[in-house]
């Protein structure tokens, strides 16, 4: 009877890792940061788990921390500052969408350490991409290092297409968690 409950067991734990493992190949991705263009959110180093499926059930929010395909040799990570219909603007240092100031809590203990004088230089959505407002099926991104940070300033929305997922997770440090 014991040998009976055993196997039962092991079988059931067998079973169990592979659900586990099939589910963490479908549904999160392992990520690390190579870099200082999220700090203080992210830092050279972290571990991030990130949420490959989310995006199937949600849409994505504005100040969401996402992975994209950047090229297919690299991925970035950033964080979502427009979304479709948005008109995004900085003006002295203060983000402005659709006319409206938008406090960007995540980044005031790097601006109170910083002794840059400004933060986030000056430029409206049109300045950088020709475009009025963010277009459908597309996203602006910066880097929450906006001093020293390759984002949307640089190269322009990104598309839904190329999001990896959300990142939920910063497991390693395990001090260290995604500011929101």
């Amino acid at each position: 009877m014991k040998k009976f409950n055993i196997r039962r067991v092991l079988l059931l734990l067998l079973l169990l890792v592979g659900i586990a493992v099939i589910l963490r190949t479908t549904l999160f991705a392992n990520y690390v940061v190579d870099g200082k263009s999220m700090e203080p959110t992210l830092f050279d180093g972290n571990l991030l788990m990130v949420n490959k499926f989310v995006y199937e059930l949600s849409d994505v929010n504005r100040f969401d921390v996402i992975v994209f395909r950047a090229s297919k040799e690299e991925d970035y990570v950033k964080r979502v500052i427009g979304i479709p219909g948005d008109r995004v603007e900085y003006k002295h240092d203060k983000l402005y969408i659709n006319g409206e100031f938008i406090e960007e809590r995540f980044l005031e203990s790097y601006k109170e350490a910083s002794s840059v004088e400004k933060f986030t230089n000056d430029f409206t959505l049109q300045q950088i991409t020709g475009e009025i407002e963010v277009p459908e099926g597309n996203l602006f991104v910066l880097g929450d290092n906006r001093q020293d940070s390759l984002d949307s300033r640089s190269f322009g929305f990104i598309s839904n297409d190329q999001i990896v997922g959300k990142v939920d997770i910063t497991y390693w440090p395990l001090t260290e968690k995604v500011n929101k």
